[in-house]
């Protein structure tokens, strides 16, 4: 049986609520980074699906190993692998381009741009399909495949052809709805880490955000992760959830992966005007520090989280961001903390 004839795991619709995930990134074995290959991606890939389901995920993802750059290794590659293979876009950059971009302040933590536009934007090289299917022939069950929201992307180019940032925008979300087609995988995830820090370009980010979830073929779940930005365990983006309840209530998703376990306790109460279709995966797992939760520790989250939006509203529980900045230990740890504190919490109120 080929890739293209294989069916495509689903998540069942019943069993226990919330259900266990994870955000997308792994950290990237040393063995991957000393010799890196075709194979040793596959087989990092395969790793990292049975270390999620021994720890008990429910929905797991692939890590995002085939983003890997063994010459850009500061990076789980969010940005670059994506707008790199573009056609209409240059990532060789001059002194210009990076005082051009510096000029436009569109995102200042980046000292220069991941590329420029130079021309109509197509999708050249990009190919998410295929790497889709590699990671579904050794997933061994239902998995989460993610790509980066057209918004962020946006924001890291500069555009020599468009003019316009609306119409840049739009034309690499037409181009990641044509990549999100028949993906072989139960749960497709945006992931958007700078809308946060910019609310005031929320209707725009949520027509491109929507754009490629409906090109999202039907049966397989649609969620949108938001978080306020991660390096080095650092928050990069200010602002908080009230500004972006508008924003999020727009999104034609089913459901929303949030960033709550470094944020303020009150994030929650403002988690009650989201929309009540809109399911919620809440981030009860910090991956800004080393600290490694107990069972009881997200078992008291998650209640927390049931007292003030009511259990039925939240459907996945997960960590607030990927793991790829933390080590291995840490990382397992942690997902093996969140599969525990969940049936704790579905056992009954966390014990003293």
């Amino acid at each position: 049986m080929s890739e293209a004839e294989r069916p495509i795991a689903r998540l069942p619709q019943s069993g226990s609520f919330p259900r266990t995930t994870t955000v997308g990134s792994y950290p990237v074995p040393e063995w991957l980074v000393t010799a890196p290959s075709e194979q040793a991606v596959i087989d990092a890939t395969r790793v990292v699906f049975d270390l999620q389901r021994q720890a008990g995920i429910d929905l797991p993802t692939d890590g995002e190993f085939y983003r890997f750059d063994v010459n850009h290794p500061d990076t789980n590659g969010m940005i670059e692998y994506f707008v790199r293979p573009l056609g209409g876009v240059r990532s060789h950059l001059g002194r210009s381009d990076r005082e051009a971009f510096a000029a436009n302040r569109t995102m200042r933590f980046r000292a220069k741009p991941a590329a420029v536009v130079e021309g109509a934007l197509t999708e050249g090289s990009l190919d998410l399909i295929d790497d889709c299917r590699r990671a579904a022939s050794v997933a061994g069950g239902p998995f989460k495949f993610t790509l980066t929201s057209p918004y962020m992307l946006a924001r890291t180019l500069l555009d020599r052809y468009y003019g316009d940032p609306e119409t840049l925008l739009m034309e690499l979300a037409d181009v990641l709805a044509s990549q999100v087609r028949g993906l072989p995988c139960a749960c497709v995830q945006i992931d958007e880490a700078n809308i946060p820090g910019n609310p005031g370009d929320g209707p725009m980010a949520a027509r491109a955000i929507n754009r490629v979830l409906d090109a999202v073929d039907a049966g397989t779940e649609r969620a949108v992760h938001f978080c306020f930005g991660n390096y080095g365990g650092q928050v990069i983006q200010p602002g908080d959830w009230r500004s972006l309840i508008e924003f999020l209530n727009a999104l034609r998703a089913d459901h929303l992966v949030l960033e709550l376990a470094h944020r303020p306790a009150d994030d929650l109460e403002t988690l009650r005007d989201v929309r009540p279709d809109l399911a919620l995966g809440l981030g009860v797992i910090d991956i800004k520090v080393n600290h490694v939760e107990t069972a009881d520790e997200v078992a008291r989250r998650i209640e927390r989280a049931a007292a003030v939006l009511g259990a039925e509203r939240i459907a996945y529980v997960h960590p607030d961001c990927g793991f790829w900045m933390l080590k291995r230990s840490v990382a397992d740890r942690k997902m093996a903390a969140l599969a525990r504190g969940r049936d704790l919490f579905l056992g009954g109120r966390p014990a003293d």
